[in-house]
This record gives structure tokens, sequence and C-alpha cells, in this order.
């Protein structure tokens, strides 16, 4: 379907209050068309129907005339980031970006995901790049390391209680 008339669409499925299928709309759209300014800003208007500002920020992170409340729940929610970079659905090159402030930002976010990393990453390299940027002493690892350790007391529990039924 062609962008005017899923536009289209979008304007009548938010007057007639389905907003979540305009959501879904718009989603698309912008994964198909990730340069162009005006879907992300429609994008944005929707979750903030949502009351979502940190999915507004999301959308509108690219934008010079953003809202800064809404900028800082959406890196407090995509903090890592790898997730950010992802977050942002960019794709292609940053020189891509309808403006040097684009730009910058989209290469800020890369550079920080690159080293959250420990190696280049572009917009286009990213899908290959499985899970998000190692954090340290994070929660997850944590949980790992609780569990290798519960799994090793089990191992030596059952080595130790087969040992003990040799001699009974």
């Amino acid at each position: 379907m062609a962008l005017k008339e899923t536009l289209e669409r979008v304007d009548a499925d938010l007057a007639a209050g389905r907003v979540p299928m305009a959501r879904q709309r718009l989603r698309g759209l912008v994964s198909s068309y990730p340069h162009y300014p005006t879907l992300r800003r429609r994008l944005a208007d929707v979750y903030r129907m949502y009351g979502d500002p940190a999915e507004a920020g999301r959308w509108t992170y690219l934008e010079e005339d953003r809202l800064p409340d809404e900028v800082a729940a959406f890196e407090k929610r995509y903090s890592d980031p790898v997730r950010r970079m992802r977050a942002l659905a960019w794709q292609g090159p940053e020189s891509a970006a309808d403006s040097p402030f684009v730009e910058e930002q989209l290469a800020t976010v890369r550079t920080a995901a690159a080293k959250a990393l420990g190696h280049p990453v572009t917009w286009d390299t990213l899908a290959e790049v499985r899970g998000d940027a190692p954090e340290t002493g994070s929660f997850r690892q944590s949980l790992a390391a609780m569990g290798c350790a519960l799994l090793a007391i089990a191992f030596v529990a059952i080595w130790v209680n087969g040992f003990l039924d040799l001699f009974r």
C-alpha cells in the first residue's frame, strides 16, 4: 500500500478512535520510510495520546524541537546504547539524514553503542549484533552467576549422594 493511502487510513483510524490501528500503521510506515521525520512525529503524537512520554521521546529523538522530558524518559527506558540504537529504527548511513542535527544525533548514539559493544557497529550491521551491550554488575549477570552456583551445588550433592550409596 502506498504511503499516501496508508496515511489516509491512519487519519481515518484516528478519527474513528482506532488509536492502536493507527499506531500499528505508523510503525509500519516508519519501518519502511525511516528517513521521513513527518512519520516519526505523527507516531510520537499517537504515543502522546497513550500518555507514553518515553515512546514519544523515542520517535522525536531526532528532532531539534523535541521535548526534554520525553527525551529523558526515552533515554531512561532505553539506557543501554545498543537498545537505544535499535529503538531509533534508523536504516542506512547517517548521511541520509535530512539535517546536520539528525546526523549528529545518529552518530552519537552509534558511537556510544560501538563503545559499549567494544567493536564498531553501523545502522546496517546492528541486526547482526546479538543482545545488548554487556553491563558490568547487572542483575542479569548476577542471576546467571547464581544459577551456575546452584547447578554446581546440585551436581556435587547428587555425586556425594551416589558416592555414599556405595557404602550402604
